[in-house]
C-alpha cells in the first residue's frame, strides 16, 4: 500500500487541471477534463479534484490515478456483461473513450438508507418522509440500515455548482429529462451492474452500499455505460466485518470513500452551501489512505502511483 509518506510527498504536485487543448475542445466538469479529438473519440482526464455536496472542495493527492485505476478495473472485468464506453487506458490519469450522448438523469442505486447530504435517502427519511424517489419504504428503519431490497434512485443532472434533484421514474420522464424506454433500459443495465459490484466486493470483504452511474448512446444508439464505475468518488463501501457490531451500538459503519470528508465537512457545519472550509493536509492524507485501502481490496493487487509531473507526463503519453 502507498505509504503515508509517499502521500504526503504528493500533496506538493496535485493534478487540479489540465491543458491539453491542443488534442480537442475542453469541457471540465467537476472532477473529470475532457477533449473531443478530431478523431471522434473522448479524453478524460482525471483530476485530483474533489467534489461532494454539488461543490468542487479542493484537491487530493493522488485521487485521479486511483479514480482511474478503479474505474478501468471494472469496466474491464463487467464488459462482457454491461457495454462500456473505454477504447484504452492512455496515461495513470488519461483514458480514451466513444463519444456518448449521456442520458438526461444519473442513476443512483442504494442498498442501506443512509447518507449526509440534501440528496441522501437517510435525509429525506429522517425528516419523515416515506416514499423517496417513488419508492415507498417502511417505518422504523435505523441509520445505515440494509433496505429488504437494492433500489434504483435516479437524480436530475444538475449543472455545475447546483444540487442534484432525486426524482422518481415518472417525475423525470414528464419533466422530458429522459423517455420511459430509455429510463426502463438503464435501469436494467444499472441494476445488474450494482449486483456485480456487490458479489465482488461481499468476496472481498467489503459491503457495495449505494453508487451512482451515468450513461449514455454511442454512435449507433447502444446504451453504454460512462464516467465512472464504484469508485471512492461515486460510491459508497463499508468494512463488512465490522458493520453488525458498529450498526447494532449505533456508530458509523467503517467507510472507504468519500464519506470521511464528507463527515468532517459536516463537522465544521459545512453542507453545501456557504464557503467551503479549507480541508488540512491531515484529513487528506487520511481520505487518501482510505481511498488506497479500498481500491486495493477491491482490485486485490497493490497501487503503484506516478510521481512524475503530471503535465510532462501526460503530454509525452499522448505525443504532444
Amino acid at each position: 500500500m502507498a505509504s503515508l509518506e509517499l502521500i504526503r510527498r504528493a500533496l506538493a504536485a496535485p493534478l487540479e487541471s489540465t491543458s491539453l487543448d491542443i488534442l480537442g475542445q475542453k469541457t471540465a466538469g467537476k472532477v473529470r477534463d475532457c477533449y473531443v479529438t478530431t478523431r471522434g473519440t473522448r479524453l478524460i482526464a482525471t483530476t485530483d479534484r474533489i467534489s461532494a455536496f454539488d461543490r468542487v472542495l479542493g484537491t487530493l493527492p493522488l485521487k485521479g490515478q486511483l479514480l482511474q485505476w478503479i474505474s478501468a478495473f471494472w469496466f474491464d472485468l463487467t464488459r462482457d456483461e454491461v457495454p462500456n464506453h473505454v477504447i484504452r487506458v492512455v496515461d495513470p490519469n488519461v483514458m480514451e473513450v466513444k463519444e456518448c450522448a449521456p442520458l438526461g438523469a444519473e442513476m443512483v442505486v442504494r442498498a442501506y438508507v443512509t447518507g449526509v447530504t440534501s440528496t441522501s435517502m437517510w435525509t429525506h427519511y429522517a425528516r419523515g418522509e416515506r416514499v423517496f424517489c417513488g419508492h415507498r419504504l417502511p417505518d422504523g428503519l435505523r441509520r445505515d440500515q440494509r433496505l429488504e431490497r437494492a433500489l434504483c434512485t435516479p437524480s436530475s443532472k444538475a449543472p455545475q455548482g447546483e444540487h442534484d434533484v432525486s426524482m422518481s421514474r415518472a417525475e423525470l420522464v414528464e419533466s422530458g429529462a429522459i423517455t420511459a424506454e430509455d429510463f426502463d433500459a438503464a435501469e436494467a443495465m444499472v441494476m445488474r451492474l450494482f449486483a456485480i459490484g456487490q458479489a465482488h466486493c461481499e468476496a472481498r470483504g467489503l459491503i457495495l452500499v449505494d453508487t451512482k452511474y451515468e450513461l449514455g448512446k454511442d454512435e449507433h444508439g447502444r446504451l453504454c455505460v460512462i464516467d465512472e464505475v464504484h469508485t471512492p468518488d461515486s460510491s459508497r463501501f463499508w468494512m463488512a466485518a465490522s458493520y453488525d457490531e458498529r450498526f447494532g451500538r449505533g456508530e458509523s459503519p467503517e467507510s472507504f470513500d468519500k464519506e470521511y470528508v464528507r463527515r468532517w465537512l459536516s463537522a465544521q457545519g459545512f453542507t453545501g452551501d456557504g464557503a467551503i472550509p479549507v480541508i488540512p493536509d491531515d484529513v487528506k492524507v487520511e481520505a487518501v489512505r482510505r481511498y488506497v485501502e479500498a481500491c486495493e481490496t477491491i482490485v486485490g493487487q497493490a497501487f503503484v502511483p506516478d510521481l512524475e509531473a503530471p503535465a510532462a507526463r501526460m503530454a509525452r503519453n499522448l505525443g504532444i
